[in-house]
């Protein structure tokens, strides 16, 4: 045998390997060209399925073992929804039972059968838990049918909603006829409108009152609706406690809109009403809170002076926030010492502690507060950070990958219908797909879950599982880079740090390409299309419609040179032109003449919207992270929080740039789930502060 022969059953081995390895490669991309194709057939089926009839069934003859071919069925019947019968939705509820577009059929012709007011058929078909429409449909139906409604049974669930459907309104008004609308049931549901504002159904009621009643009911839904004709109105209104109830709610509501006015009110209707204590501690918090969002001179006296009974968490926040807007800095040591010790824990109050320390000239117990606070990987933990020269607190994990856990994954036939609907773009309904296949998933599937996401693109997946515990040190998967998108180029071209633009898109839309808002704003760095098409003419390019925003190439491209027009009408401050991107140019505009001699960090904290204070701390965060996912360092955050009306510049290349550390043994994920860690160790209270949802301050 020749020196380096392999033994005849090596060699044996080595053959069947290698036969084995073409033909899997082989198998594997005829797969991906089956996949790939059937793609294709089903994008154009689905075009033809949603026009209606059957024309979708000849483009779709390849498609039977398709995972989404019963979505082109339901697209059709949807379309037919007010020609199809019973038998034939029922043919498809038996065929797919618990698939998404199912349930979709099943409602929506429920509502169809409504509308044409087909009760027979509706209540054979009618399931509960569809939503309060379908439900007051379905009482409907009983009413139609000749059976008394019956409270308890029909109405109470109902009853406890601050505001229902226009479908309710008959069922409403058979329950009124047949008595069972009592005043005390009447006044119940009032009262629980009032608490969530929601005037319109405080009206609605109203006209099944009588007399008095019905009158003060009214002076309810005017002081939601229109609380300055309603303060107006009260010194007519008799001090009963009805009208105590909507002078104060008036009260509280002209105070958020015109503080100064609702003082005024406040002055004499406090002398007519005898107010509960309850009541004064709601007027006078509202009052305090929200002369100091409208820049009162005395809003910290009157914030110091608050009756301990009418303090909240809230108005503690702004005793801190109209101090530092006097830059009174003892007030503001005060007034955190006045928080209860879980709110002083908070990293914003840890943060401006140490400044206050420092500005006071007590330079230990600074430095001492800038480290504990430096310890949060956070806006305020960079900002502390920076003031001590120190690295910035990161710890990073990678979810291990299972290989075995990810092929049961794709196992699912949700998970399936999920990743083919992302792969053909059908973004909401692969959301639905995965939000239901996911449902009930341990910690483990859905890791692995995000994973395959990720792999494929689909970004939004990693922000939406690792938003709380362990999982937000998944840091490389919850910034994804996705260079494909030419973000970096396109920024450059704009002439705006790529890592700013990163943390815009971010935030605006978790790398949702099919993002909308209320306002019509559209993907992932939400420009309404007004504004798209204004920046595509400014900067010559083209402009094919609002509907191009959801290109991302589109969007990217415009959104950039929107950030740079924005950066433009502020000296290029990240910082400034993010506030402006979030709360609007004139509104910013509008603080600075204000206080527009404040330092960057107390400016922000003293704007008066929370939404958008913490919109300029998330990006300002996230272009750090970002900056150090392009580079594996950062620039120091205190250089994108320039001084106003000083000149932005980006870092040159030479300029120092921050580290990214972990400072001890950062706890791991899960034990089912161990995590790699890709950079020396951070505390295990290091992990971003997770912010809740946004609500504006006033």
């Amino acid at each position: 045998m020749a020196p380096y022969a392999l033994p005849r059953l090596g060699r044996r081995l080595l053959i069947v390997f290698a036969s084995w390895m073409l033909v899997s490669t082989a198998t594997a991309q005829t797969d991906t060209t089956t996949l790939s194709s059937q793609r294709v057939a089903f994008r154009q089926a689905y075009a033809a399925a949603r026009q209606g009839g059957d024309s979708w069934r000849a483009l779709a003859s390849s498609l039977k073992d398709y995972p989404l071919y019963p979505y082109l069925q339901a697209a059709s019947l949807e379309h037919d929804i007010r020609l199809i019968d019973r038998p034939t939705v029922e043919a498809y509820l038996r065929q797919y039972p618990d698939l998404i577009p199912a349930d979709d059929l099943r409602r929506d012709f429920l509502q169809e059968l409504a509308r044409r007011q087909d009760w027979d058929n509706f209540q054979a078909m009618y399931q509960p838990g569809l939503g309060d429409t379908l439900t007051c449909d379905a009482l409907q139906a009983k009413v139609e049918d000749g059976t008394p409604l019956d409270f308890n049974q029909d109405l109470a669930t109902l009853w406890n909603s601050p505001s229902l459907p226009s479908a309710c309104d008959p069922v409403l008004q058979a329950a009124h006829d047949q008595g069972l609308l009592t005043p005390a049931r009447l006044w119940a549901r009032i009262d629980i409108a009032a608490e969530a504002g929601k005037g319109g159904t405080i009206s609605n009621l109203a006209k099944w009152l009588e007399g008095n009643d019905a009158q003060t009911a009214q002076h309810l839904a005017q002081a939601l609706n229109d609380p300055s004709a309603a303060v107006a109105a009260a010194s007519t209104w008799p001090d009963t406690a009805r009208s105590r109830q909507a002078a104060a709610l008036a009260l509280v509501r002209l105070a958020r809109r015109q503080s100064v006015t609702a003082d005024t009110a406040w002055q004499t209707l406090q002398k007519q009403f005898h107010f509960s204590p309850a009541q004064r501690d709601s007027i006078l918090h509202a009052l305090a809170v929200f002369h100091a969002t409208d820049y009162d001179a005395n809003a910290l006296a009157r914030l110091i002076n608050l009756p301990p009974s009418a303090q909240t968490d809230v108005s503690r926040e702004w005793r801190v926030r109209a101090a530092l807007a006097e830059q009174n800095w003892q007030a503001v040591l005060d007034a955190i010492n006045a928080m209860p010790p879980d709110q002083q824990q908070n990293d914003e109050w840890l943060y401006f502690r140490a400044r206050a320390l420092s500005e006071l000239g007590r330079s230990n117990e600074a430095q001492s507060a800038y480290a504990t606070a430096a310890a949060q990987s956070s806006y305020f933990g960079y900002l502390a950070a920076d003031h001590q020269n120190t690295p910035y607190t990161l710890c990073v994990a990678q979810p291990v990958v299972d290989t075995q856990s990810e092929q049961a994954v794709l196992a699912i036939p949700g998970m399936q219908r999920a990743f083919e609907l992302f792969a053909v773009d059908l973004f909401k309904q692969a959301r639905r797909e995965w939000s239901q296949a996911m449902a009930n998933a341990d910690a483990q599937t859905l890791r692995q879950a995000v994973n395959l996401a990720d792999r494929r693109g689909w970004y939004d997946r990693a922000i939406v599982t690792f938003n709380h515990g362990p999982g937000l040190n998944y840091y490389t998967l919850r910034f994804p880079l996705a260079r494909q998108d030419n973000l970096v180029s396109q920024a450059e071209q704009a002439g705006i740090d790529p890592s700013w633009a990163y943390g815009i898109l971010r935030q605006e839309s978790a790398w949702m390409s099919d993002a909308q808002s209320s306002a019509d704003a559209r993907g992932l760095m939400q420009l309404v299309p007004s504004t798209g098409a204004e920046v595509a003419r400014r900067n010559g390019l083209p402009w094919t419609g609002g509907d191009s925003l959801y290109d991302p190439l589109v969007n990217i491209e415009l959104g950039t040179r929107y950030l740079a027009q924005m950066a433009g009408r502020f000296h290029g401050a990240p910082w400034l032109a993010s506030a402006a991107y979030n709360a609007g140019a004139g509104r910013l505009n509008q603080w600075l003449d204000a206080r527009g001699t404040l330092p960057s960090d107390v400016f922000v904290a003293t704007m008066p919207f929370k939404e958008t204070r913490e919109y300029v701390a998330r990006v300002m965060y996230y272009s750090v992270i970002y900056d150090w996912r392009l580079h594996g360092t950062a620039a120091p955050i205190s250089t994108r929080m320039t001084p106003i009306g000083q000149p932005y510049s980006r870092l040159d290349p030479q300029d120092p740039r921050k580290s990214i550390v972990c400072a001890t043994p950062a706890a791991a994920p899960a034990s089912s789930s161990p995590a790699t860690p890709t950079s020396t160790a951070v505390s295990s209270n290091a992990v971003p502060r997770s912010i809740s949802a946004m609500d504006k301050a006033h």
